[in-house]
């Protein structure tokens, strides 16, 4: 990375990271100026959004409790009405990413300030990235209203989070980071963070699969996945995610699951046009190679590694190649169809990454 040009735009995000923070909440969104919550959860996290709803006490607006994956337009828009309805002039998403992500499809159009409270390590509290999915395809864009004003990091409520999930959330993060290192944009700050975040993944991920009760790796990893979703937010992604998306969106894969099993590869398909990105991430990692590296990473511990054990049809990878190669994200590797399909292959059965 040369330091000689490049241009770095900061974002304006409160960040409160520690064990115990979300008795903070109260505060936070008395500091945003605001008097009617709204929390956002899934199913899964009722209890945690029960819990925070109750000791916002005067401050809660209610709870919406069902945030699903890939934020369907209409949920978007059934939850806005919601919100509406309720008077809420503040959001909390509490959660992964469909939390965080229909709370930002509410910002959207609303205005609402959104404060995030994670629970996995997928990053998305940390951008102005938003995702909408309509008739089978899913529509991201980039709009600075939904950035999250605020973050508040409580490693104690990712304790909860099964190892196996931790794994490929973790994995997920570091895919903002690997990216975030070839991007067209990179720079020197953002290059810095994401070779921090990989490093602070790394070391963690390992611990919190055969210990997912140690408090120090879990707070690394969350540190970890901070970095990296700024990293996401700030730098532009290319091939892994538009492959990440396309198999989200159109084919309803699971989100960090299927970057899990995706990542090695695109990274191999990429290492020749990105050979100092490359050095950096197995830098990061500790190994001497990249896509082997994360490969391994999620092999070694469980984690799936191919597209087949997500419920991917073999039938469709033709289809996923072909959506891939439209509107693609730049790349510093040019997108061709038959090296995409046959990295698609790969995924699917689940083989080791390979140069192409």
């Amino acid at each position: 990375m040369h330091t000689t040009e490049f241009v770095y735009t900061s974002r304006a995000v409160r960040v409160v990271f520690g064990a115990g923070k979300r008795s903070t909440l109260a505060e936070e969104v008395r500091l945003l100026g605001a008097r009617r919550a709204l929390v956002i959860c899934g199913a899964e996290q009722r209890a945690l959004g029960e819990a925070l709803s109750d000791a916002l006490g005067s401050a809660s607006a209610g709870l919406f409790d069902r945030a699903a994956m890939h934020v369907p337009a209409a949920l978007a828009r059934e939850a806005r009405e919601a919100a509406a309805q309720l008077r809420a002039d503040c959001l909390i998403a509490a959660g992964g990413g469909s939390a965080i992500g229909l709370a930002k499809a509410i910002a959207l159009t609303s205005g609402l300030p959104v404060i995030a409270v994670p629970t996995t390590y997928a990053g998305s509290e940390m951008t102005p990235i938003y995702g909408l999915t309509e008739d089978g395809l899913k529509r991201t864009g980039s709009d600075m209203s939904v950035l999250p004003r605020t973050v508040v990091y409580d490693p104690e409520l990712t304790l909860t989070l099964p190892a196996a999930l931790s794994l490929t959330s973790g994995i997920n993060a570091i895919a903002h980071a690997a990216e975030g290192l070839y991007a067209r944009d990179a720079n020197p700050v953002t290059s810095l963070f994401a070779h921090e975040g990989i490093a602070a993944l790394a070391r963690s991920l390992p611990t919190i699969a055969r210990t997912p009760s140690d408090r120090e790796a879990r707070a690394d990893a969350l540190y970890g996945a901070w970095l990296c979703g700024s990293v996401l937010g700030s730098v532009g992604m290319s091939l892994h995610h538009k492959l990440c998306h396309t198999l989200g969106g159109s084919f309803d894969l699971p989100h960090a699951p299927t970057h899990t099993a995706v990542l090695a590869h695109a990274l191999a398909y990429n290492a020749s046009a990105a050979p100092h990105a490359m050095a950096r991430i197995a830098d990061a990692l500790g190994c001497d190679d990249a896509p082997a590296g994360i490969y391994a990473l999620a092999r070694d511990h469980g984690a799936p590694v191919s597209l087949a054990a997500l419920g991917m049809r073999e039938a469709d990878l033709d289809r996923a190649a072909d959506l891939a190669c439209q509107n693609a994200y730049w790349n510093p590797r040019p997108i061709e169809r038959a090296p995409i399909r046959a990295l698609l292959q790969r995924a699917f059965d689940g083989a080791p990454p390979a140069l192409s």
